[in-house]
């Protein structure tokens, strides 16, 4: 072995050592188990409900009937078998009891979440990794929203009026393709987004009923906004190296782009490093 690359292995040993890191065991794929999930209503009528989710297929939906959550779990590693832990108001649905900090290293992994959400009113949080989500949340009652992930492909949609206010929806994200349809309809007094490098949609069609603030915090990507002509619209965008492309229903003084309409207005605040921001309708 060359003797330049001993002292780089052994500081590579000495750091990882002292920083606990643990790099995953290749496993083998268990059999194939589904869990039916039902979680009742809080007796407040109201829930903090968090999903640690992780890597996989999650699917989330309105139309449980008499429960907070009700649906199934697919997996075939029992280390990421689904935990469900209630604290009054507070319910939180893991994958794993929360000791297994890393998912198993082998490329069949199979962790599909299809759950159905209840009409009580609630907070939801997302946590999750690599994954796969399609989110339909039209019909809910959900006062915040909260999605934190890594390298993902979302679609999340309100194709139906919230039947709550909402205080704020908060998406953090990394390297993905995202896609939010219909946020008029998710009625939030605020928005904020960040995301790395990607590829992201933001759709501001359906019922307007109040003024917004939507925040927008992003590095080498391209944005999409769609909002639809008639509404009254601010975006004022930061950005050294960005291209911004827009309509002719849209005016441009400096970095501020202006639609003008009726009823609420949606106030934008875009910082983005480099890329292409698109203003459409």
């Amino acid at each position: 072995m060359n003797k330049k690359i001993i002292p780089i292995l052994l500081a590579v040993f000495l750091i990882t050592t002292a920083c606990g890191i643990n790099i995953p065991d290749r496993v083998t794929p268990e059999a194939e188990k589904t869990e039916e999930i039902n979680v009742p209503v809080p007796s407040s009528e109201k829930a903090r409900l968090t999903l640690q989710f992780g890597a996989g297929e999650l699917t989330l939906s309105a139309g449980a009937e008499d429960a907070l959550v009700d649906g199934t779990a697919t997996y075939n590693y029992s280390k990421i078998k689904p935990v469900i832990k209630t604290d009054g108001d507070n319910v939180t649905i893991t994958a794993g009891d929360g000791t297994f900090n890393t998912f198993p290293n082998f490329s069949d992994l199979k962790n599909v979440w299809d759950l159905k959400l209840g009409s009580a009113p609630m907070d939801l949080n997302i946590e999750a990794g690599a994954y796969t989500g399609k989110f339909e949340f039209g019909g809910l009652a959900l006062t915040s929203l909260t999605v934190q992930d890594g390298a993902s492909t979302v679609d999340l949609s309100f194709s139906k009026p919230n039947e709550a206010e909402m205080s704020i929806l908060s998406y953090e994200t990394g390297a993905s393709t995202v896609k939010l349809m219909g946020l008029a309809n998710a009625n939030f007094a605020a928005l904020d987004f960040s995301g790395g490098a990607g590829d992201y949609t933001l759709d501001f069609s359906g019922d307007l009923q109040r003024a917004a603030t939507v925040n927008i915090d992003a590095g080498l990507c391209n944005i999409i906004l769609l909002i639809p002509e008639g509404v009254n619209a601010v975006v004022t965008v930061d950005s050294g190296a960005a291209n911004v492309s827009f309509g002719s229903n849209w005016t441009q003084n400096g970095d501020i782009y202006t639609q003008e309409g009726e009823g609420p207005t949606i106030t934008f605040i875009v910082n983005i490093g480099a890329g292409n921001l698109t203003l459409t309708k």
